[in-house]
């Protein structure tokens, strides 16, 4: 992959702007790698440059520039593209931006609602890690069971028993005289709420080796790598009914106590800190990083459908 696959952008109409430090260092470590070419009969995969925000009048008419100005996104109709959009395209009425939703590989950011994501298809972008933590775990003890950062659960009913209970850190707001990092690291587990808190500390958890504990009512086809990694095997799923009484304090800790059973916890959380290394966005790209890890599955994109040519006003 890293001496033969190669990518062609377009020239985009004016300087991009990002709304996401990740959707940034991508764009700029992608312009800067050995994977851009130059000419694009080399190319095996294409990318369609826009700014966030783009209206979408001005995104229908620069892939109509794209038809009608190059071959490329006639012979698949767009399967051999990519773009960039932190919060992901919806089935829009636009033909042209239709088209590229439909077939083109979307890059966004985690999570993504499940109408603008599209699963085996679209990517999810690693979230960006605290940038005052350290670069990886340490062997402090852990003296919680788990810890809620502030906003990654918002269920008002469990996250008030969380807070009751003595086994779980959490965190109240900036103020808590514990840093994040800290807590990180003095806990076993890490909770999230899917779709509703605020999950962009799972690369954290990953990297500390706290593990992550997802607590969601739907299957989850967005997770950051998931052409990379194994989740099930670095993370524990609870499902929940929202039209039920949801999660209770002390199932979850059931759930919790079977996998700290004997050496299993040990396990699950040296496979996370091994994976944390996948989470880490850098100024200038290093190996199996976060930028590399994209690009890997985007090769794994490379082999495209070709489709029948048809004409789209």
């Amino acid at each position: 992959m890293l001496k033969s696959f190669k990518i062609f952008t377009y020239s985009p109409p004016r300087p991009l702007i990002f709304s996401t430090t990740p959707e940034s260092l991508f764009f700029s470590s992608l312009l800067k790698s050995p994977f851009i070419t130059k000419d694009p009969e080399q190319a095996h995969l294409f990318f369609v440059p826009f700014s966030s925000h783009t209206s979408t009048r001005s995104l229908g008419r620069v892939i109509a520039g794209l038809r009608n100005d190059f071959p490329f996104w006639n012979r698949t109709l767009g399967a051999d593209h990519f773009y960039i959009s932190c919060e992901g395209l919806g089935f829009n009425s636009n033909r042209n931006v239709l088209e590229l939703k439909k077939n083109s590989v979307q890059i966004s950011c985690f999570p993504t609602s499940r109408t603008e994501f599209v699963p085996h298809k679209d990517i999810t972008l690693p979230p960006l890690a605290d940038p005052h933590a350290s670069n990886g775990p340490t062997n402090k003890t852990k003296r919680h069971l788990g810890f809620v950062r502030f906003g990654a659960v918002k269920e008002s009913s469990l996250l008030s028993e969380l807070r009751d209970d003595p086994d779980f850190l959490v965190e109240s707001g900036p103020s808590d005289e514990l840093t994040f990092e800290e807590m990180l690291e003095h806990s076993k587990f890490c909770l999230f709420e899917y779709a509703e808190g605020d999950v962009s500390g799972i690369s954290d958890a990953v990297r500390f080796g706290c593990v992550p504990v997802v607590i969601t009512d739907r299957p989850i086809q967005d997770l950051p790598l998931l052409d990379v990694l194994r989740w099930q095997e670095i993370a524990v799923f609870v499902g929940w009914n929202k039209g039920q009484d949801g999660v209770k304090v002390n199932s979850l800790k059931r759930v919790l106590h079977r996998t700290c059973r004997g050496e299993k916890y040990e396990e699950v959380r040296g496979l996370c800190v091994t994976a944390g290394l996948h989470f880490v966005w850098n100024e200038e790209p290093q190996p199996y990083d976060a930028f590399h890890m994209v690009i890997y599955q985007l090769w794994l994109r490379r082999h495209t459908i070709r489709y029948a040519r048809r004409e789209v006003a």
